[in-house]
């Protein structure tokens, strides 16, 4: 046969297995073949690139299961400033959490494809009014999951202290002489911001800075602080480290969403443990009035 294509005999010998095994992978349809003249016959091209996917395969297999033995986890979705807290309280037990901040929906979608373990979520369901469990309905549809309850948190206005009077309304936005920082799309604060700016027919052109996205509550405070922007939407606590005036807007529920399995993980027990701890609430008392009552409950779990 052609040195390209080779038999079942010939691709067990250059495999180094029994033919039978040949002929158990066609029937799982777990190697590359094609039936010529009712023989099977075997690329030795896409077998070379076949046996490097599945070596490179295992490899990431591998490295998934040391990070497992490390109990690691990846988290993705909104930020807050208390979770690097809560997060660096837990290496003291050898447990990790790796964050990335990418906005409420986006670590919902990064959690669903398996990307992350945890997703941190904020987001208003603007026909119900509540946060979280109605997108994880829509989000989840089959796939087991729990709603865990960080805390409540206040967000508002930032103003710079410039400003004349402080931002107190949606309304104050299209003010041309505001130059306003917005969130990126996807985010729980973006949400809000243009649920309200179409509840109160509020024309996005009118507000000058809306398309300036960032990623974080920080950068929203410090691009004010900078005198690069004069308005924004963060927590309160950004408010409280930068010495910016503040407006609330809302009392909303920062809340932590993974599978059912990855809760009993002990990075997570640690975590939930690290945020109902005297030591830590102690240490974030004076960036806000944050509300630990339900700290730790699963409000929401799929069937």
């Amino acid at each position: 046969m052609s040195e390209e294509l080779m038999s079942t005999k010939e691709v067990a010998a250059y495999l180094g297995i029994h033919e039978k095994q040949v002929y158990a992978l066609i029937k799982a349809n777990q190697i590359p073949c094609t039936r010529v003249t009712g023989k099977w016959v075997f690329p030795k091209h896409i077998i070379d690139e076949w046996l490097t996917s599945n070596i490179n395969r295992d490899s990431i297999s591998s490295q998934k299961n040391k990070r497992g033995d490390a109990d690691t986890i990846f988290a993705a979705g909104s930020n807050d400033p208390i979770l690097d807290i809560l997060m660096n309280g837990i290496k003291k037990e050898n447990v990790y959490i790796f964050s990335c901040s990418t906005g409420s929906m986006e670590g919902l979608n990064l959690l669903k494809q398996g990307m992350v373990d945890v997703s941190w979520c904020h987001l208003l369901d603007p026909e119900s009014g509540e946060y979280n469990i109605p997108h994880l309905k829509e989000y989840y549809p089959t796939m087991k999951i729990a709603l865990v309850h960080l805390f409540y948190r206040e967000i508002g206005f930032l103003s710079s202290p410039s400003l004349s009077s402080p931002v107190k309304d949606f309304a104050d936005l299209g003010n041309k002489k505001i130059r306003f920082i917005n969130r990126q799309k996807g985010s729980g604060t973006r949400v809000l911001l243009d649920h309200h700016l179409k509840n109160q027919n509020i024309d996005i052109a009118g507000i000058s800075g809306y398309e300036r996205e960032v990623y974080t509550h920080f950068e929203v405070g410090l691009n004010i602080l900078s005198g690069a922007a004069d308005a924004g939407i963060a927590t309160i606590a950004v408010s409280k480290l930068f010495g910016l005036p503040f407006v609330p807007i809302i009392r909303e529920s920062f809340d932590m969403v993974l599978t059912q399995s990855t809760f009993f993980k002990k990075s997570i027990q640690s975590f939930i443990q690290q945020l109902s701890s005297d030591e830590f609430r102690n240490e974030v008392k004076p960036l806000g009035d944050y509300d630990f009552t339900e700290s730790g409950k699963i409000i929401y779990s799929s069937e």
